[in-house]
């Protein structure tokens, strides 16, 4: 399956590099889509129909606002349609697409190594199964694939789409705070990055047993049980979930 990315940001190039292949991609001036295609070769094309026409999956990788414009200037030549924007539903693109087989995905960037988690909306009309499979198969390439109604993908997009933002910024306070307790940064950055990779490791291992993985960690009145105290003190778990309100109720753009 031949894809073609209208948006060449970064969603866009995760992607393209998990996957590894040619591609074809448009932008809107910025000149990402030229360099993507010089690093994985393929052609940056001037247009969004030609895209289209040449494309056999268009991945829509634009801003939500520009929905219509793209469709408009794409009309009936899109055979597949996979929208990674956030907060559009297959109907409104569907309703701009309509000869087109159309998809909603919720990727994160981690993809770009092929360890990426993304979140299929479930179809809300009859689709071919062949193309959903392939589709499935082309992007499971990619990392784990997760179905769940469409009315969720925010949320798991609330989870898995913003979550390595949050991961770098945890990982950011842990460093400074070994860092000023003597460390060097080099030495504070890898003990904290290869204990994350490594703690999320042990938790795919165990099912997602957190309980279980922190009980085999603190033991009662000892130095883990004393940090997690701090960190339950310091709000961890209602700053974590004032982000996944923030992040769904923040204003459409």
């Amino acid at each position: 399956m031949r894809v073609g990315f209208i948006g060449s940001g970064n969603m866009a190039s995760a992607l393209a590099r998990g996957w590894g292949d040619p591609v074809l991609a448009t932008d809107s001036g910025s000149g990402r889509a030229k360099k993507l295609a010089q690093e994985l070769g393929g052609e940056a094309l001037a247009g969004n129909r030609e895209l289209a026409e040449q494309a056999d999956v268009v991945i829509l990788a634009h801003k939500p606002y520009q929905l219509e414009a793209v469709a408009g200037q794409v009309g009936d030549a899109a055979k597949v349609v996979v929208s990674i924007l956030a907060r559009v539903t297959q109907a409104e693109v569907r309703a701009l697409y309509p000869s087109a087989q159309v998809f909603c995905v919720e990727p994160n960037v981690p993809v770009e190594l092929r360890q990426g988690v993304l979140a299929f909306a479930e179809p809300d009309v009859e689709v071919d199964e062949q193309v959903y499979a392939e589709l499935r198969e082309l992007f499971g390439r990619l990392g784990t694939v997760v179905e769940l109604p469409e009315r969720l993908l925010p949320v798991a997009g609330a989870c898995c789409g913003v979550g390595p933002a949050y991961w770098a910024l945890i990982a950011e306070g842990w460093i400074d705070s070994a860092i000023r307790r003597g460390l060097k940064p080099e030495i504070a950055t890898t003990l904290v990055i290869e204990t994350m990779a490594g703690a999320a490791a042990l938790l795919r291992e165990r099912g997602g047993d957190t309980l279980g993985l922190r009980r085999s960690v603190a033991s009662p009145g000892g130095t883990t049980a004393r940090g997690l105290n701090a960190l339950e003190r310091g709000g961890v778990r209602a700053a974590l979930a004032a982000a996944m309100d923030d992040v769904l109720e923040a204003p459409w753009k």
